[in-house]
């Protein structure tokens, strides 16, 4: 597994928030739902999108892409100085910003809203709703917010996954989820390409020809047994020699990255797949469920049952049109 590889493993959207918003200025839409990811591109017109914990807005035109990570707030508009008229929070819920319940009437088509079927803004919208637990290293990559330029390579992705949105058909939202994981890692990749990436200490490592080799030991296997000599005699280094450069390059020793590794894939495998906790602990290399649960509840505050319970399915099987969170009507267009 390579670094990007092992970066880019953790996206797999379930059920995600994909719409076309349609909008005519002025326009503002605040956005509060703590989301892990949110990706969105321009397909007309422009627009800004001021980042979490405010700053300096960003403008998008045509064929550019921003990723935001949550979950701080964060606002997108016509221009900086736009006053939002909705807000979306967590559950998708969509009001006024004085907590009015917003009108179904600015549902234009399927998975499209705005104020206006031919305004001068058109967006493409996928959100991420899940926080997997391998993602959480992918979110501690990047920045709150992220932008790539328009690209000869995300433009295919993002033709198909605008004439996919409008579609209503079997299977739909299984294709729009791969689209739009598709997507993310194509934007990521660029992200990571350009010159003076910020890359991870422990991304940065996989380029060394020690740490790297023992990183991908440990990713590609994490069930074996490892131990710091082991992993040194793949590596081809003394014991000693890789623990100190294994803690100096990833900023942790290489046994505290496996436990942290192993307990993401099982968090991963819970939400994922109806193995039971006694497999889920094999497969990650604990041989007593009784040692993995210890472990997980130590680091993630709950047992492994209780994790798998809290996924928030409730908004994951609302039908297409009922999430479709349609922003208010703004003073003067098509207001009731």
């Amino acid at each position: 597994m390579d670094a990007l590889a092992g970066l880019l493993d953790g996206p797999r959207a379930r059920g995600a928030f994909l719409l076309r918003m349609v909008m005519e200025p002025p326009w503002a839409v605040r956005i509060e739902d703590r989301a892990p990811i949110c990706l969105m591109s321009v397909r007309r017109g422009t627009l800004c999108v001021v980042p979490p914990g405010g700053g300096e807005p960003v403008r998008l035109g045509p064929g550019d892409i921003a990723v935001v990570r949550g979950p701080d707030p964060y606002t997108v508009a016509d221009a900086p100085g736009t006053t939002p008229h909705a807000l979306i929070g967590p559950g998708g819920i969509c009001t006024t910003l004085h907590g009015k319940p917003l009108s179904q009437d600015m549902v234009l088509n399927v998975r499209t809203w705005g104020n206006a079927a031919d305004g001068a803004t058109a967006v493409l919208v996928g959100t991420y709703l899940l926080d997997g637990e391998i993602s959480r290293r992918l979110l501690d990559a990047v920045p709150p917010l992220l932008t790539v330029p328009a690209d000869a390579r995300t433009r295919p992705l993002l033709d198909l996954l605008d004439a996919e949105i409008a579609q209503d058909e079997p299977g739909q939202r299984v294709v729009l989820d791969r689209l739009l994981d598709l997507l993310l890692i194509a934007v990521l990749r660029a992200w990571f390409a350009r010159p003076g990436a910020d890359a991870p200490a422990w991304y940065r490592a996989m380029g060394d020809p020690v740490v790297g080799t023992a990183l991908r030991l440990l990713q590609d296997d994490p069930a074996h047994p490892w131990t710091v000599a082991s992993l040194a005699a793949r590596a081809g280094v003394s014991r000693a020699g890789l623990a100190r450069r294994f803690t100096d390059l990833v900023g942790e020793p290489p046994m505290a990255y496996l436990t942290g590794w192993r307990l993401a894939v099982a968090a991963d495998l819970l939400r994922e797949s109806d193995a039971t906790v006694e497999a889920v602990a094999r497969k990650v290399g604990y041989s007593a469920p009784f040692a993995f649960s210890a472990a997980f509840k130590r680091v993630r505050g709950v047992s492994p049952q209780e994790y798998r319970g809290g996924t928030p399915g409730d908004r994951l099987d609302l039908p297409d049109r009922q999430r479709t969170l349609p922003p208010e009507p703004l003073p003067g267009r098509l207001a009731p």
